[in-house]
């Protein structure tokens, strides 16, 4: 197979939707937000408390590379990192396309704040009890519902 740079564009705006759908279904009003904003790419939003958060989608194409990401904005509630696990890269090459299920994992941002390098990228597997946040939806869905944000 050829190596070029993997152009996953059109697969972090699905990984958005996705999160968006993972909401939806769940009773959590959210909205993708279409204005290019760097610190966030939705917004979750309870009207009865008159209360938003705003959420940080991180998406990665290759099922071998899905605990890595950088994040430059810590100016978020959550971090959402869809690894979408689409298949094996190496050096630049596709070596496999056998698809899975994606995984998210939900951070709260005070997590991603500990455990972000000083290169402004986070391993995933460096978070203790990571695991712990594997669709753990909960997470947003208790902040919406509390008294104070």
């Amino acid at each position: 197979m050829e190596k070029t740079k993997l152009h996953s564009h059109l697969e972090a705006a699905g990984a958005e939707i996705l999160v968006v759908g993972n909401l939806l279904i769940r009773g959590i009003e959210c909205y993708k937000a279409y204005t290019n904003y760097p610190d966030y790419d939705l917004t979750a939003i309870n009207q009865e408390k008159t209360k938003a958060i705003t959420i940080q989608v991180k998406s990665r194409w290759a099922t071998n590379r899905a605990g890595n990401f950088p994040i430059k904005s810590l100016e978020c509630d959550f971090v959402v990192h869809v690894a979408l696990n689409r298949g094996i890269r190496k050096a630049r090459e596709t070596i496999s396309n056998e698809a899975q299920q994606p995984d998210f994992y939900i951070f709260p941002i005070k997590v991603i704040e500990k455990y972000r390098s000083q290169s402004n990228k986070v391993n995933i597997k460096n978070i203790p009890d990571y695991d712990k946040y594997l669709n753990n939806w909960e997470l947003i869905e208790k902040l919406l519902q509390a008294n104070k944000v």
